[in-house]
């Protein structure tokens, strides 16, 4: 049986308690971090701030494993402007060994994938991806063994189902192989043929998700694998505070699984130590903040330069303006994004649609109070999505708006729902003020990614695309703002819940 211990670390690694005597095993992790090159709206993380704890803690000890699990792409202009470029630029420069893909890592497609994992100077895994008719065929493998301090230390990663998370075009020919049945296959054959005294799972499933399997289900019916590094859910599972998530989890043969992530935007880098004689494992969380910014690598500050000079240009070109802070959190945002996505599909359908749908989800940050930018909105709305219309009958919708519900509910504009939270099915639906007509025909407004399915709306793919958008969706919005009905006005906030709980 393994043990297990824990710490929360802050600014261990630069007042010297990492000894250069001591002997361990050291993996350093990180998961989510979604194109935050520059610090979050929070003050936390930051590439360049990253860099200085792995440069530091690796100065220790030479052999450190620097490990990703995925995500580490999209949701700031970094991406949308490079297309991955920077992001692999900056981690190759970081020393990163191991890379897995999260489902954000295929929002460009195949061929932009492919290219950016050939350039990584890392080692991608895939363990339960079948890609042999893809072409990402040759440039990932099923497990990494490596000999650390006399230790044998394999390395799976673990994917999600990406039916109904990513898009069917963006993922064509990649084959979902059981998550549980893969890892638990690979992980015997690694303890039992290959004599590895450790197994590693990198995953990108979420750490106790609807959408089965998470991480806690693969640690519950393991008996092989040690240690899960996990993304995804962005849950942030810090041992030094009571109330985290589990962070050991018991296995089908009775010992503990430590099962750790990072929370996201690239806030926090995960440390394990491992001491090589006993196994035992420890684990600790190092927090990314302004105490390392003196101590910034000027050559990777360099390497970073030019793409920066672009991003802040776009930033800085003023559209509209926002009287209050229009968030995520109080329905604000999406409502205002959903009321543009309906007027849009009204635009492009040469009459108004019966209602309008957006999933928060697509939504990555706030609208902060005073200017509006051009490259905000981008930010904002990162995704290559464009508004259609289509028509779906009644039962379809209805089907739709219960996912939707199961969420907390998303963004309707034309529409009202109410729903039960313990049943995630919706007991009220209103279009246009009359209820839902099952056997009805709807025209709607809504993105391509949930037209086809998309965030678990199989039911929209019973729907019939009628006219499309020729313009991306950050696009429609800034001319929206720019140029059409918002054009010189304060933006105010209609904090409205359109879908609620029952009470």
């Amino acid at each position: 049986m393994r043990i297990i211990s824990s710490v929360f670390v802050t600014a261990a690694l630069l007042t010297g308690i990492f000894d250069a005597r001591s002997e361990k095993i050291v993996i350093l992790h990180t998961n989510d971090t979604h194109s935050t090159i520059d610090p979050a709206h929070d003050g936390l993380g930051g590439i360049l701030r990253r860099k200085v704890v792995v440069d530091s803690v690796r100065a220790v000890h030479p052999e450190m494993t620097l490990i990703d699990a995925g995500d580490a792409v999209q949701g700031t202009l970094y991406f949308t402007l490079f297309g991955g470029e920077v992001e692999r630029v900056m981690m190759d420069d970081m020393g990163y060994d191991i890379r897995i893909l999260g489902n954000h890592e295929f929002d460009s497609g195949m061929e932009p994938l492919a290219k950016q994992v050939a350039e990584s100077k890392a080692q991608w895994l895939a363990t339960n991806y079948d890609m042999s008719a893809t072409v990402l065929d040759t440039l990932f493998t099923p497990y990494i063994i490596k000999e650390v301090a006399g230790k044998k230390l394999a390395f799976i990663g673990i994917n999600l189902n990406p039916d109904g998370m990513i898009s069917a075009a963006n993922c064509e020919g990649v084959k979902y192989l059981d998550g549980i049945k893969a890892a638990n296959a690979t992980a015997w054959h690694l303890k039992h043929n290959e004599r590895a005294d450790m197994v590693i799972a990198v995953t990108h499933i979420g750490y106790d998700v609807s959408q089965k399997p998470g991480d806690v289900d693969i640690a519950a019916a393991s008996e092989d694998i040690d240690i899960i590094i996990g993304g995804h859910s962005h849950t942030l599972i810090d041992p030094a505070k009571e109330n985290t998530p589990a962070w050991k989890v018991v296995n089908a043969a009775g010992d503990s699984v430590l099962v750790v992530q990072t929370g996201a935007h690239g806030r926090f880098v995960g440390e394990i130590d491992i001491n090589p004689s006993t196994l035992c494992a420890r684990y600790s969380l190092i927090r990314i903040d302004s105490r390392l910014d003196d101590r910034i690598d000027p050559h990777a500050a360099a390497l970073l330069q030019p793409y920066r000079h672009d991003v802040d240009s776009i930033l800085g070109i003023r559209i509209g303006k926002a009287s209050t802070i229009i968030a995520k959190a109080d329905n604000s945002l999406v409502n205002l994004i959903t009321d543009i996505v309906k007027s849009v599909g009204d635009e492009i359908n040469g009459a108004p649609v019966d209602l309008a749908i957006m999933n928060k989800g697509g939504i990555r940050c706030d609208m902060p109070a005073g200017d509006v930018t051009r490259g905000l909105i981008m930010q904002m709305l990162p995704f290559d999505n464009r508004v259609v219309v289509m028509d779906i009958k009644g039962r379809d919708l209805a089907a739709g708006l219960d996912v939707m519900a199961s969420r907390g509910g998303d963004g309707v504009s034309g529409a009202t729902a109410v729903f039960d939270s313990r049943t995630s099915r919706c007991t009220e639906i209103k279009i246009g003020g009359k209820p839902l007509d099952y056997d009805k025909t709807y025209r709607i407004a809504t993105i391509d990614y949930l037209a086809t399915g998309g965030d678990y709306m199989r039911s929209f793919k019973n729907g019939v695309e009628i006219s499309r958008s020729p313009e991306i969706l950050y696009e429609d919005i800034i001319r929206y703002i720019e140029k059409g009905p918002l054009r010189g006005k304060r933006i105010k906030p209609d904090t409205t819940a359109r879908m609620k709980a029952a009470e």
